[in-house]
């Protein structure tokens, strides 16, 4: 068996090591967003009652097994291998994974609709410590209402109209609703490139150059939505939320190497294709 050159063992090690780290971040977020749950269910709270607290969680348990199906379809198993059962049990756990995506997706968007409508409290906000309110900091982060911190929403405080017993500051509001907006657009993003890249395998690869246009389009709009999240990350960067800005760049990373592999598969399969009309 002859030796991989040394740069190509690298980049399998490291794309590897990065798929590993994305594994990891599963736990992250679900430790994230039980905390979170724990709180909304002890203060009673109605969005404990949604899909929409372990959105993150699902999501990224079905991008990541949706991300090995693609390395073993694109890397791993040979075209020839893939037929009847193994194909069929593949794009069983593919589709299962979309429905998981989609409804994350639409986790989501419910909890950034829950945070759109709000008021204005009138009135002593200290008052409302012994009902079991609490304080919305930013997305997902949530803490009792005490004595010691209604003083500070006394200027200005908001109801959060679309939670059980939740007020904020008009900063931490407006933090979570654009987070909570980050998260649709960075989700639907993700949801678009995987379509663009299910019609390339499935399509554009197989078919004659007549397709080439086509083929710049997609990587025209990929190029936009991978712009995107590059924006998304840098967001989240900058608010301070490490995990999904770590998230986001290790995914980043990730549709790197896929990409990288669906180039080579593309390659693979043209030259297939002259051969066989060499020897016709």
């Amino acid at each position: 068996m002859t030796a991989l050159p040394v740069p190509y063992s690298l980049f399998q090690w490291v794309k590897y090591a990065v798929y590993i780290a994305l594994s990891m971040n599963v736990w992250f977020f679900f430790a994230e967003e039980f905390d979170s749950a724990r709180f909304a269910i002890e203060t009673g709270a109605e969005v404990a009652m949604g899909i929409q607290l372990f959105s993150a969680t699902l999501d990224t348990i079905a991008w990541v097994i949706l991300l090995l199906l693609f390395e073993l379809e694109t890397a791993v198993i040979p075209d020839q291998r893939l037929r009847g059962s193994l194909r069929f049990g593949i794009h069983g756990v593919r589709w299962l994974c979309t429905l998981a995506i989609v409804m994350a997706f639409l986790g989501y968007v419910a909890e950034w609709r829950a945070l759109l409508p709000s008021a204005a409290f009138s009135g002593d906000v200290c008052r409302l410590v012994p009902e079991g309110w609490s304080v919305m900091i930013k997305l997902d982060d949530f803490i009792p209402l005490t004595a010691d911190n209604c003083v500070a929403l006394s200027t200005d405080p908001r109801l959060v109209v679309g939670l059980d017993q939740v007020i904020a500051s008009p900063t931490g509001l407006m933090e979570g609703q654009r987070l909570a907006l980050v998260d649709v657009i960075n989700a639907g993003a993700w949801i678009l490139i995987v379509i663009i890249l299910e019609v390339e395998v499935r399509l554009l690869t197989r078919w004659e150059g007549g397709t080439r246009p086509l083929v710049r389009v997609a990587n025209g709009i990929k190029a936009v939505l991978y712009l995107t999240l590059v924006v998304a990350a840098i967001y989240w960067g900058f608010k301070g939320d490490f995990l999904d800005f770590w998230d986001a760049a290790l995914w980043l990373f990730a549709f790197i190497f896929i990409e990288l592999n669906v180039f080579e598969w593309q390659q693979e399969i043209r030259e297939q294709s002259l051969d066989g009309e060499a020897i016709s």
